[in-house]
């Protein structure tokens, strides 16, 4: 089955955790910190791969996580950075974040490879918090968490010139009479599922890329049938050939046809109803003269005046092909050459950095200690003699989850808490 379309899940790798050790050497009775720093965690990146043209492997699996930094280690050691998880991807595929529906990505283009979840720094041992007055701290720095995201991957074919038209018109044929596609030719009621892509060579020219989008129905724009799935691949295109079963060999309206379609892209984007676009009336070999000339007359009656040029074709002997590609081509040389991308437009936010460590212990039956460098260097600049500099202190203490850390110790009220040679009783 063609697939265009799959939600996964991503998330990349969290950083190693700080380690806290001390030097244990013969004859050095005190060795100094020497926890090492945890590694960084792997990163999500999603990267094009020219040789996949679909989907499919994204709806088997559905989870998708880099791998975590380790911790660190004693003698400082550094652990190791967790590995980065590339997912390959079919040229034109966007990346949509779920929720708010927004792009974070377009792998079209110059976007050949891109970082789209960081993985988490990892956190710093213990040995950077030794200072002069606290030699021997025993806390280190937590690795920073991965980011997480669920995402809708979509797959939206980049040509120049889109073929659209109801089911069974010729669309098929017309491609394979044009350029080295081989798609699949007959007389499919229910059309072609999966979209085809090939280049138009014309003499003298570079050439364009068609892209044969397998046919709509009435209710398309709604969802209905298949529509949503092949509506999204026009949206890259710079022009449209709208092909017509000028013959009317299944009872059709040809006019009433063009209408339909027309209206079935103005409701799902409105702006597919201002690409350049061109009329080709197929299947005109199977009409009488007079017929034909009259079909031709009414098209072009109709739609000229609207800007839409009619040309009489038969995809079958090459009535008019030539013609009909060597105008479109004429189109697509006013236009701007780089291919269509859609503009990038979620960021996933950068985390904070992670808190600074803190340790709590209890040292004596009624003495508890609390050290870090965050909380030194608020006790050097909160004044504790003044009613606002203690109230301040107090919920520092609250909010940083040390008031609750030294319940879950067990302390009660009359305790002595000591923070860098400072000591205060604890009351609730």
């Amino acid at each position: 089955m063609f697939a265009d379309r799959a939600e996964i899940y991503i998330r990349s790798g969290k950083g190693g955790d700080g380690h806290v050790s001390f030097r244990r050497e013969k004859y050095v009775p005190a060795g100094g910190p020497d926890g090492g720093d945890g590694g960084k965690g792997g990163d999500v990146i999603f990267e094009v791969d020219e040789g996949l043209n679909t989907l499919s492997n994204y709806r088997h699996i559905r989870k998708y996580a880099a791998e975590n930094g380790e911790n660190g280690g004693k003698k400082r050691c550094t652990g190791k950075d967790g590995k980065d998880l590339v997912l390959k991807v079919p040229p034109g595929t966007l990346i949509i974040e779920k929720e708010s529906g927004k792009i974070v990505a377009d792998m079209s283009g110059d976007n050949r490879r891109m970082v789209i979840l960081k993985g988490g720094r990892g956190g710093k041992g213990n040995w950077h918090y030794a200072t002069s007055t606290m030699q021997v701290p025993k806390y280190a720095q937590p690795g920073q968490p991965g980011m997480e995201m669920t995402v809708i991957l979509e797959l939206k074919l980049i040509a120049d010139v889109g073929l659209v038209g109801f089911p069974n018109v010729g669309k098929s044929t017309l491609l394979a009479a044009v350029t080295n596609a081989t798609p699949k030719i007959g007389n499919y009621h229910f059309t072609t599922t999966t979209p085809n892509l090939g280049v138009v060579d014309l003499e003298g020219g570079e050439g364009f890329v068609l892209a044969d989008i397998p046919g709509l129905i009435e209710g398309a724009s709604q969802g209905l049938g298949l529509g949503h799935e092949f509506l999204r691949h026009i949206e890259r295109t710079k022009a449209i050939i709208h092909l017509v079963d000028a013959a009317s060999t299944e009872g059709r309206d040809p006019v009433e046809d063009i209408r339909l379609i027309n209206e079935e892209l103005r409701t799902y984007n409105s702006e597919l109803a201002k690409l350049p676009q061109v009329i080709a009336a197929n299947k005109l070999d199977v009409l009488p003269e007079e017929e034909r000339e009259a079909i031709i007359k009414k098209l072009k009656d109709t739609f000229e005046p609207e800007g839409l040029k009619v040309f009489p074709i038969s995809a079958v002997s090459g009535l008019g092909v030539r013609e009909l590609m060597y105008h479109v081509k004429g189109i697509l040389d006013k236009m701007d050459k780089a291919p269509v991308v859609f503009e990038r437009e979620y960021f996933p936010e950068d985390l904070k950095e992670p808190e600074e460590p803190f340790e709590v212990w209890k040292e004596d039956e009624h003495l508890y200690v609390v050290e870090g460098p965050r909380i030194e260097r608020m006790l050097g600049y909160t004044n504790l003699e003044s009613e606002k500099g203690f109230l301040f202190f107090q919920n520092f203490m609250k909010e940083n989850g040390i008031l609750e850390k030294l319940e879950e110790l067990g302390i009660q009220d009359g305790d002595t808490v000591r923070m860098y040679g400072l000591q205060f009783e604890y009351y609730k």
